[in-house]
């Protein structure tokens, strides 16, 4: 975790619980800071994934083609930077 870390209290299904130590255990983890990192890591994709959502929802409007040519536009000028 880069920077100040907060500490969150959560409630969560019994059953959700035991699967998740679980599965940390067998991918080699459940060693003291695995639980939080696998929890900072869901959060993180979760938002990535509503904000994909969202723009897309507020760019159904446009053409895909002035969508590609506006990405194109932006690596263009990223590049030259």
């Amino acid at each position: 975790m880069a920077g100040t870390a907060m500490r969150w209290n959560l409630v969560v299904a019994a059953e959700t619980d035991s699967e998740l130590r679980q599965f940390l255990v067998s991918e080699g983890g459940g060693r003291k800071g695995d639980l939080s990192k696998f929890v900072e890591e869901a959060v993180k994709a979760r938002i990535f994934e509503l904000s994909a959502r969202r723009a897309k929802a507020e760019n159904e409007m446009f053409p895909a083609e002035t969508i590609e040519d506006a990405v194109r536009e932006a690596l263009a000028w990223a590049r030259n930077r």
